[in-house]
């Protein structure tokens, strides 16, 4: 009996300590991180800026490809981009150092209809699937109908 009567007494204590100590953590001032958390632990992500240029054909084939499926899926279209011209760096890690690097670019695509209309993308680095490689940002002046980088595709450009 005393046995049972001890072992009830020592899980109310764990219980309530453990309670404690949850509110103790909980309420304790918001720090900074220390020395060994900036220099180890928290080191953060590693760029190293190894873009490829506007021109690039992977880059290229991937706005061209992306655009035909954005228009055949979501807009019912059948446009396609059939060729780039004029294609053009507008601005290399434009922004404060510690950012992710990014190429602006610039240029002419000619869609199935037989117009040109003006294109810009950003190659964003660690911007591909799940942060693996390189990803595209891009936009189709006159055929943003989402309007996502509106007006004009500025938002797509720097």
């Amino acid at each position: 009996m005393l046995n049972v009567r001890a072992k009830r007494n020592t899980r109310a204590l764990g219980a309530s300590l453990a309670v404690l100590l949850a509110v103790a953590a909980w309420s304790a001032p918001v720090s900074a991180a220390s020395w060994l958390e900036k220099n180890f632990y928290l080191s953060g992500p590693r760029f190293d800026s190894q873009l490829p240029a506007c021109d690039d054909s992977s880059a290229l084939s991937t706005i061209l490809r992306r655009f035909s499926t954005k228009e055949g899926r979501f807009w019912n279209s059948d446009l396609q981009i059939t060729d780039f011209d004029k294609i053009r760096e507008v601005a290399y890690r434009p922004w404060a150092d510690g950012t992710i690097p990014r190429r602006f670019c610039s240029g002419r695509a000619l869609t199935s209809d037989g117009h040109w209309r003006t294109v810009r993308y950003s190659i964003v680095e660690d911007g591909g699937m799940i942060g693996w490689s390189w990803g595209v940002q891009w936009c189709v002046v006159g055929v943003d109908r989402n309007w996502a980088y509106n007006p004009e595709c500025r938002a797509a450009g720097q």
